[in-house]
């Protein structure tokens, strides 16, 4: 079936390089991610590349979105279809756009694997896409990269800026959907879009794939979890707080719930990382949002929020730069994260000011606390160009996202 590829396309270059290794093995590459942050774009950048080498590349392209696909609906049809599509004479690149949509994608992937002369690649907006079952069925033949909103670099080439303390103000308020960059930057017009992708994603990938009874709760603890970006919960203290509200929901429902938020990378949770016995806490979390313009625009954009706003943009920084983050315990200690990555790790605490001699005392000396040679850092909003703090980095926000 023809398709085209859009004649207007951003490179985000990070997520070329990680998936060049794989190109052409005999590997199912699988982008997850949330509904538009680009994961179809980056299918095409990829058949770009492939055609930019040779440009008779045979490639078959499916879109579960496009009504022109309604009738692959089980890995029969898609099994079919591939084989029927595919080059005799050369190796056939297959992409597949929301290949959950697919009743059992892994049989037909599975399957499609045997055959040598086909290169996989798919995008799915369920975090639980090569989890469990789906993972030993696939027996390791599957590598998954994770699609996150722009980063405050991307942000600033997608909308062709400046780097400034305004250009940052407005990456804290709309966020880094790539989708933005053909509207204008104004609240009213932002906001409408934010919150339509907010229910597609609440409607699609949330109420039609689980058992949701309660959609007015659901809404209720997304909109909990907005004004409480990086307070530290577990579902007891959700449960007991919305009950306060005259909410009632069981903790086993909170936690259920919070589940389908987080595998419609709706929200990120963030477990708790004991530094002395090297364990991870069973419970007590913490909840990131993925797009703060998505959180913006069902919570507001509110001055009160901008330390809890900037903590989450270096948590999804860290993502972006392929980190594993956690909070860090040391005792009574909390580090705000511990990111993880090839073996190495980076401590990093963040606060909107260390103007007071209390402030920094406690964002310096919980990290002199922790005793191991890896770096260590604190952000801030406030420029600073001196030096250490006993080995210890401060450094600002913007220097922050532009440089690690």
């Amino acid at each position: 079936m023809p398709f085209k590829i859009p004649s207007t396309i951003v490179k985000r270059e990070d997520y070329i390089k990680r998936v060049l290794p794989y190109i052409g093995k005999n590997l199912i590459k699988v982008f997850t991610g949330q509904r538009r942050v680009g994961k179809s774009y980056l299918l095409f950048q990829i058949m770009n590349y492939l055609l930019e080498q040779d440009s008779q590349a045979a490639i078959v392209y499916v879109n579960k979105e496009d009504i022109a696909f309604s009738a692959l609906k089980t890995a029969q049809d898609l099994h079919d279809y591939v084989l029927q599509q595919k080059s005799n004479s050369a190796m056939t690149y297959v992409f597949i756009d929301e290949i959950q949509d697919i009743e059992n994608f892994e049989t037909a992937l599975r399957s499609l694997l045997l055959h040598d002369d086909l290169d996989l690649y798919c995008t799915g907006s369920n975090a639980n896409l090569l989890s469990g079952d789906i993972a030993g069925y696939l027996s390791g033949r599957a590598i998954e990269i994770v699609v996150y909103s722009l980063s405050y670099p991307e942000f600033l080439v997608f909308h062709s800026l400046k780097e400034s303390v305004q250009t940052l103000e407005m990456y804290f308020k709309y966020g880094g959907l790539p989708y933005l960059k053909n509207l204008v930057l104004e609240e009213a017009v932002v906001f409408e879009y934010l919150k339509n992708i907010y229910n597609t994603i609440v409607y699609r990938d949330i109420i039609n794939r689980f058992p949701i009874r309660n959609v007015l709760f659901l809404e209720q603890l997304v909109l909990f979890l907005a004004s409480n970006i990086g307070s530290l919960f577990s579902a007891k203290k959700i449960s007991d707080f919305l009950k306060s509200q005259h909410i009632n929901m069981a903790s086993n429902q909170v936690q259920t719930y919070s589940d389908y938020l987080v595998n419609a990378f709706l929200i990120h949770r963030v477990s708790r990382y004991d530094l002395i016995g090297k364990r991870i806490f069973e419970t007590g979390e913490k909840y990131y949002f993925e797009n703060l313009g998505i959180r913006n625009s069902l919570w507001g954009y509110r001055l009160e929020d901008r330390a809890k706003i900037m903590e989450n943009v270096v948590y999804n920084h860290l993502l972006f730069r392929g980190y594993q983050v956690q909070v860090g315990n040391l005792g009574a200690l909390e580090i705000d994260f511990v990111a993880q990555r090839a073996g190495e790790k980076l401590y990093v605490q963040v606060a909107l000011s260390i103007n007071e001699p209390q402030t920094m005392e406690r964002e310096f000396g919980n990290l002199k606390k922790i005793n191991d040679n890896f770096p260590k850092v604190v952000i801030t909003l406030d420029k600073f160009d001196g030096n250490t703090n006993e080995g210890i980095l401060a450094t600002d926000l913007r220097s922050f996202l532009l440089t690690y």
